[in-house]
């Protein structure tokens, strides 16, 4: 709302962005896709988790601006025993798809 007590239209809440990262490095066997799950959990991000027949992990993320880079920034980190060696990034239309965040197989 603002100071004249009216709405305005940018007070309709925080911009829903969606993401598709492809995750490479050592990022299979070391429980990435629990620890995504987890990530997306904490910052209430929606999409899935999946591992890829190249090795590699690919992830859609949904939400918030800002939770969408808080969950990416966790995707670089990964958890212990993985080695995050790159991330590719691609900017997508959020379609509200995804109830909730996934695992899929």
């Amino acid at each position: 709302m603002s100071d004249s007590g009216t709405w305005d239209f940018w007070d309709l809440g925080p911009s829903m962005i969606a993401r598709k990262f492809i995750i490479k490095g050592r990022v299979q066997g070391v429980g990435f896709r629990f620890f995504v799950q987890r990530s997306a959990a904490k910052h209430q991000v929606k999409g899935y988790v999946r591992n890829l027949e190249n090795g590699d992990v690919e992830c859609y993320a949904e939400g918030a601006e800002k939770s969408v880079e808080l969950f990416k920034h966790d995707l670089t980190a990964g958890p212990t025993y993985s080695r995050v060696e790159e991330i590719e990034e691609v900017v997508l239309e959020p379609g509200g798809l995804y109830p909730s965040f996934r695992i899929e197989r």
